[in-house]
């Protein structure tokens, strides 16, 4: 059974898999902390992306923070639309603050198998 995208069981199940695969993370996303905040009609949801695993909250010390839509953040990181992302991030409706040059170089990092593989279980377990 699934979980709806960003609910706390969502978060729950997907630190469950990341464990299960044994996430293994490259080096250069390891160093990266970026703040999450999902906006819809229910209320904002902030998470962030904190040495390459989702945690909910933010962190003090990111060095970007990211501002999108909820429909949009689910293409982009559940459906990994990176079209969706471009579009929304030329129309402005993905805000960027902090540092462009670590998002830009975000973009090129290969991700590892146990990665890849999360990533399957969570599109697997998301409603």
């Amino acid at each position: 059974m699934g979980a709806k995208y960003l609910s706390d069981e969502w978060f729950t199940k997907v630190q469950e898999l990341a464990e299960e695969v044994n996430l293994e993370v490259p080096a250069a996303m390891a160093a990266m902390k970026t703040n999450m905040t999902v906006t819809s009609d229910d209320g904002d949801i902030n998470f962030s992306i904190n040495a390459g695993k989702l945690q909910q909250g933010h962190v003090d010390d990111a060095s970007t923070k990211i501002t999108v839509p909820y429909d949009l953040a689910k293409k982009m990181f559940v459906d990994e639309d990176k079209q969706a992302g471009m579009q929304a991030f030329m129309s402005g409706k993905m805000k960027i603050e902090g540092d462009m040059g670590k998002m830009m170089a975000m973009q090129n990092i290969q991700p590892s198998e146990s990665q890849k593989l999360l990533q399957e279980k969570i599109k697997e377990i998301t409603e």
